[in-house]
């Protein structure tokens, strides 16, 4: 699901070339349609969803074969009833993923875990259906329902193959700082979106550019950190790595620091998590560790980038206070996109939307309770924007 966007790209690569192993039985895509054409032409699938509906109709004449389904309502039935399938990839952005990922493990069927929303805001839901399904409530069982595609996350699972029973002391997760590391607050209001967006190390869709920019991503990393590797806030660090070779590392309580180093190419951990417990070859470009000229590490700069307070926070707050955060930075990371609000208004005011919604908690525990709720905050976002 997302297949038009970078993950999805690179998860139908991976795919391409291992033919024999893979097929894609369904397809998803929101408005990308030439590139959401030729991926139906090649890859065949028996079901496709559009964000649109006259989409979908435009495409089921060329595509006589395939069943099209549009909108959310279409995601959540093709990953549920209609869709035949062993794998979920879900390579979607925002809190439209979350009922795929539920919907998918509901079925007993694996799911390959691109989507932050899926656990920013339903981490006790999505880990109870893990527990059920799995017995433990991680994802360190052989046999996982739930696989990370996001590197740090995969690089966390990979360290911790093999180690079952020995106490983790603290998990590293690191991250490049954004294209605007060493900047202070004053600098950071006179940015715009153009520089936002030139990230220094990865290539990404616009929204998870810009929470890379503002530090916000690896606050989300962090909560999911917590819920897929069963571990407390403040036994996560986050690290500044701005060459990205380490993708993340573990310490354990002797002492020792394993850690998962590779070139910064998505397609390594899309393809650990697709054919977990094997591992495949390719030929992508390898890391010559004689190129290296230095692997260099800092502690990120809290007090001028707030995201990351923030979100250790939102995860001490409980379930609304997630939700919450996550729906605020949505709407106000769409908002910078399209030139409503300055660079820094984001974190600004995601930390005003935590204090409102700390008086009123949030006390649901189904996904239509978490969906309703992230509608309702997002609500009060738009009129806080307004109100400025």
């Amino acid at each position: 699901m997302g297949s038009t966007g970078s993950i999805g790209r690179q998860a139908l690569d991976v795919i391409r070339k291992n033919r024999d192993k893979f097929a894609a039985t369904v397809l998803s895509c929101n408005s990308s349609i030439e590139l959401f054409t030729e991926q139906l032409r090649e890859f065949s699938p028996s079901i496709a969803v559009c964000g649109r509906e006259e989409d979908a109709i435009a495409l089921s004449k060329e595509f006589p074969k395939v069943t099209f389904f549009c909108g959310e309502e279409g995601l959540r039935a093709s990953a549920s009833e209609a869709g035949e399938y062993d794998m979920l990839v879900n390579a979607l952005m925002g809190m439209r993923g979350l009922s795929p990922s539920y919907e998918a493990l509901l079925k007993g069927r694996r799911v390959a875990l691109a989507n932050k929303e899926s656990l920013v805001a339903g981490g006790e839901l999505i880990m109870g259906l893990i527990e059920k399904l799995d017995g433990r409530r991680d994802v360190l069982s052989s046999d996982t329902h739930l696989l990370p595609i996001d590197s740090e996350h995969s690089a966390v699972f990979q360290c911790l193959q093999g180690e079952s029973g020995n106490e983790i002391e603290s998990i590293i997760l690191t991250c490049s700082g954004g294209p605007f590391r060493g900047f202070k607050k004053e600098e950071l209001k006179k940015v715009g979106l153009k520089e936002a967006l030139a990230h220094p190390k990865w290539s990404m869709g616009p929204k998870i550019t810009i929470d890379s920019a503002t530090l916000m991503n690896k606050g989300l990393e962090m909560i999911e950190a917590h819920y897929l590797f069963k571990l407390p806030a403040e036994r996560i660090d986050i690290h500044i790595h701005p060459e990205s070779i380490v993708h993340s590392a573990v310490r354990f309580t002797d002492g020792a620091v394993i850690a998962q180093l590779a070139p910064a190419d998505m397609r390594l951990p899309i393809s650990h998590a697709l054919s977990f417990p094997e591992r495949l070859a390719n030929d992508y470009p390898r890391l010559d560790l004689f190129e290296l000229k230095t692997l260099s590490f800092e502690k990120p700069d809290r007090e001028n980038f707030r995201a990351i307070d923030l979100a250790y926070r939102a995860l001490s707050e409980g379930s609304g206070a997630l939700i919450a955060l996550n729906a605020a930075n949505e709407v106000l990371v769409q908002s910078f996109i399209e030139g409503r609000i300055g660079f820094a208004d984001i974190s600004e005011k995601v930390e005003k939307i935590l204090d409102m919604e700390s008086k009123s908690p949030f006390n649901g525990t189904g996904l239509d309770d978490i969906i309703c709720y992230d509608r309702e905050v997002r609500g009060k976002t738009l009129r806080l924007l307004e109100s400025a």
